[in-house]
């Protein structure tokens, strides 16, 4: 999710950067999704409400003149549409943190705030970050060559590694921008 939510590279970005000196702790807060997306998401509830409108009449007389199983399934409908607003706002209010003690790095997923999933790494050392270039798909564009062709070529983007202890490999995060990425590796390496 690195692409869309962008973690903090400068210790200047202080509402997503918290650096503790008692005990050794740094952590760093994703940035939400860009503006943009605000009004998409405005389209799309409009959209759903739009469809609530035109449902509602049916459901309701679905639920007053049927069984148990038509009210089963006016309810269903309802709930669908009310959880559709609920998973749309869930990726506008989506964080993950990324915490570094002094042997630990800690990855916790936010959704409205609440912890989701924590997963928590022994790290032995700093080397045991690094930023590596992926592309998963051959670079067709480059191969073909030409001056038409310079836009379109596939240049990948980059991945922040975890090395664990026990010889995983853990994606911290991924960016376009590998300066990006060192910078917040630098974050992370700041207080040892």
């Amino acid at each position: 999710m690195g692409l869309m939510y962008v973690f903090p590279v400068s210790v200047d970005e202080t509402d997503f950067v918290k650096i503790e000196k008692t005990p050794e702790k740094i952590t760093l807060k994703s940035y939400g999704l860009p503006y943009i997306f605000w009004a998409y998401a405005a389209a799309a509830m409009l959209m759903v409400f739009f469809m609530f409108l035109a449902v509602n009449a049916p459901i309701q007389k679905l639920i007053e003149l049927g069984d148990e199983v038509d009210v089963m399934l006016g309810y269903s409908l309802f709930g669908f549409l009310a959880l559709i607003p609920l998973t749309t706002f869930a990726f506008f209010f989506y964080e993950k943190r990324i915490i570094k003690e002094k042997n630990q790095i800690s990855l916790i997923y936010r959704i409205y705030g609440i912890p989701v999933f924590t997963e928590k790494f022994p790290l032995k050392d700093d080397s045991d970050l690094s930023v590596e270039h992926f592309m998963d798909s051959p670079n067709v564009a480059r191969m073909k060559g030409g001056e038409e062709a310079v836009g379109f070529q596939n240049k990948g983007y980059f991945i922040l590694w975890l090395k664990t202890a026990d010889g995983k490999r853990i994606i911290l995060d991924r960016h376009s921008r590998k300066s990006d990425l060192e910078k917040l590796l630098l974050l992370l390496k700041m207080n040892n």
